[in-house]
């Protein structure tokens, strides 16, 4: 059995994403920004067994700010390149 040796890249899940933004720019981001901000740039997102048709509260669009800070997490992962 033979092993690959090359350079093992982290899994960009959400949490990551928070964390990377947190570590670089001191402050949290809600999941549904980074959801918010996947859609933006054009990522596939997957379909959501429990998703529901309205929301139960008013939706808050994600502050430029934190916009920048995602794409910057996205890029850091690998999964944009703009």
């Amino acid at each position: 059995m033979e092993v690959e040796t090359g350079e093992v890249k982290e899994h960009p899940t959400y949490k990551r994403i928070q964390e990377y933004v947190q570590e670089k720019y001191g402050f949290k981001v809600h999941t549904a920004y980074i959801a918010e901000v996947e859609r933006m740039v054009g990522l596939d997102m997957h379909k959501a067994p429990n998703a529901v048709e309205q929301r139960k509260h008013e939706y808050h669009p994600c502050p430029p700010e934190k916009v920048e800070a995602i794409k910057d997490a996205l890029r850091h992962f690998g999964l944009i390149s703009e």
